[in-house]
């Protein structure tokens, strides 16, 4: 089998913290042949890095979509153009992976959602969170039924302080948001994964700008002090989500809060025969699920052996970032569906949509 020809539009962070590495740990199955950035320097350097011989280097993504020996296109670029880059991709006939979250707007979302239909590729979002060993056994355990009807959940996106100051995070005009676009959408892709619900009914939120304009409150920063005069977006937001069978979810997001437990990528879900808890973020020191039930006239908690087991983070690529890769490009060679659907990323954009929607409308949003 000849290798799938994968071009990178953006070689910034997510890129070299993810796709490189997870793409070089999988060079069995493909190679990257053209590299696209607005800085040249930072293509020419990755090209030079992960690329084949004489891989291609360019500075207009449109330039790399003309290039009919790229197959695949991984788009790496702030939330704002995901979908403009990604629309011109299936035009050009690519396959598509877009880092999370799919677009910053409803509206823009579902236009990449038509012209993915209309092409006939493939099509994925880089919530590669659901192949971490404790999501995967989680969602497993629902599928199975073992907790029942999942009736209540909540996703944990918190940090006590990690606001990241380098990169655009805090330029609202090329990420659209901030913590809970940036982080509220992997915990929400877990919830709504793991309890195979889809259906909002609507949605209510709050926004907060408190602490991003307060100098102090740059103390204890885990990348150091941010510049509260270039802070644009929200620094927490909170929402709530009813769902159409009755089920609810809570949702809170937030790059700094004055709060002793920080979990992110997280969620806890209750159900009428069992309950679950993953445990991850800043005040963990590992991932943890911790299963709650009655047995025995007495309530119990089991938790996963800790055997294996690999968190994401930083420039390694990661186990599931690794795993996410493979089943992406095994998808294309095999021409079967990649994990994450885009109608399912499709949903998690619409709800932190209108979780801004809601707080700047001061109103509930019904879908």
């Amino acid at each position: 089998m000849s290798k799938i020809k994968v071009g990178i539009i953006g070689c910034g962070g997510i890129a070299n913290q993810k796709h490189f590495p997870a793409l070089k740990e999988n060079s069995n199955l493909n190679e990257i042949v053209a590299f696209c950035d607005i800085v040249e320097e930072r293509a020419t350097k990755a090209a030079k890095e992960f690329g084949v011989e004489k891989a291609r280097v360019y500075t207009d993504y449109k330039e790399l979509l003309k290039d009919k020996d790229v197959e695949v296109v991984h788009i790496c670029t702030p939330n704002v153009s995901h979908s403009v880059i990604a629309i011109d991709a299936f035009e050009a006939k690519k396959h598509v992976y877009c880092e999370k979250p799919m677009s910053h707007k409803t509206e823009e979302a579902e236009n990449m959602v038509e012209a993915w239909k209309a092409s006939g590729m493939k099509f994925t979002v880089g919530y590669q969170n659901r192949f971490r060993a404790e999501v995967m056994n989680l969602h497993e355990a629902c599928k199975n039924g073992d907790l029942g009807e999942i009736y209540y959940g909540k996703a944990h996106a918190v940090r006590r302080r990690g606001v990241p100051t380098w990169g655009v995070f805090m330029d609202k005009a090329q990420q659209g948001g901030g913590p809970l676009i940036d982080i509220g959408t992997h915990a929400l892709d877990i919830t709504l994964w793991c309890m195979n619900n889809y259906e909002v009914e609507s949605v209510s939120g709050s926004v907060f700008y408190k602490l991003g304009g307060l100098k102090q409150a740059t103390e204890g920063n885990l990348f150091g002090p941010w510049n509260p005069e270039t802070f644009e977006v929200e620094d927490s937001a909170m929402g709530f989500v009813k769902m159409k069978n009755g089920a609810t979810i809570n949702l809170e997001a937030s790059w700094a809060l004055n709060v002793l437990e920080s979990r992110e990528a997280s969620t806890t879900l209750c159900g009428t025969l069992a309950g679950a808890e993953i445990h991850s973020g800043m005040s963990h020191s590992k991932n943890e699920l911790i299963y709650n039930r009655g047995r025995n006239n007495q309530l119990m908690e089991e938790k996963l052996s800790p055997v294996g087991g690999v968190a994401y983070f930083g420039g390694g690529g990661g186990a599931e970032g690794s795993m996410d890769c493979k089943q992406w490009l095994e998808a294309i060679a095999n021409d079967t569906e990649p994990l994450v659907k885009p109608e399912e990323a499709l949903a998690v954009t619409k709800i932190l949509d209108a979780i801004y929607k809601s707080a700047e409308e001061k109103a509930e949003v019904k879908f």
